[in-house]
């Protein structure tokens, strides 16, 4: 899957967290992640869902929220490697609280 880029998503702690941007559609490896999908308008990113997941390939094939992201217009996925869950589930939170998406409720 090719990058199209970098993006620094700061959580509500105030702490900054570095993702890279691929398209939306792509095949997936067995990573450890937390993940965001976007809408790119102009140069800037809305947010439409924050996730994480102990594997990406399986958790993108079958997604929960896959209506919501999809009626929302995501067109990128970002995407933070990390392979500790307490860490992944730190970070979701964190964003969670900092950014109101639509589909995380």
């Amino acid at each position: 899957m090719a990058q199209t880029g970098t993006i620094s998503l700061r959580g509500r702690s105030g702490s900054q967290y570095p993702f890279n941007i691929y398209d939306f559609n792509g095949i997936w490896g067995e990573v450890p992640a937390v993940y965001v999908f976007t809408r790119v308008e102009g140069t800037t990113h809305r947010i439409i869902y924050i996730g994480q997941t102990d594997n990406l390939r399986q958790r993108l094939d079958n997604h929960h929220k896959a209506l919501c992201i999809s009626s929302n217009n995501a067109n990128r996925l970002c995407v933070h490697q990390e392979g500790d869950e307490n860490t992944r589930l730190m970070i979701e939170t964190d964003l969670i609280r900092n950014y109101k998406t639509p589909c995380n409720s």
